[in-house]
């Protein structure tokens, strides 16, 4: 059995009405899973496919309340996302541990982050990747001209 990422889904955008308990809730969650937040500006922070902005526009409303599950590259860092989340203002949503219902090796935990998001850091048990990541370089065609 294969199972393909970073193939589907471009990026998250979650738009909140406050910001700094989310940035302080999601600093916490991606350091324990090894990311840390790639850049941030005036009303908004991203890594990779996830973006997070208050709202920016007089009429752009809150987003509604998702589940987002994050990969672990193991036991113990889903644990430690598990700790860092509730220690940074997320309630428990479902402790570590293994949830057979999914598949056997499945061990995951689960958070409610400040705006009321179901947050989870999953590790499918030992796999093969093929590559760490999908790294997006802009092509020289797409460059702007100047």
């Amino acid at each position: 059995m294969q199972f393909h990422r970073g193939r589907l889904v471009d990026h998250i955008h979650l738009i909140v009405p406050d910001l700094a308990p989310m940035k302080r809730f999601y600093a916490a969650i991606l350091n324990a899973l090894g990311i840390g937040i790639s850049g941030e500006g005036p009303g908004y922070f991203f890594t990779d496919e996830l973006y997070v902005s208050e709202p920016r526009l007089p009429d752009e409303l809150p987003t509604g309340r998702h589940h987002i599950a994050f990969q672990a590259l193991d036991r113990d860092m889903v644990d430690r996302f598990y700790d860092a989340g509730l220690a940074a203002g997320g309630r428990s949503h479902g402790e570590p541990g293994f949830r057979k219902q999914y598949h056997p090796g499945y061990y995951a935990a689960f958070l409610i982050d400040p705006v009321g998001n179901n947050i989870e850091a999953v590790f499918h048990g030992l796999a093969m990747r093929s590559a760490p990541s999908v790294v997006i370089v802009p092509h020289a065609a797409a460059a702007p001209a100047g």
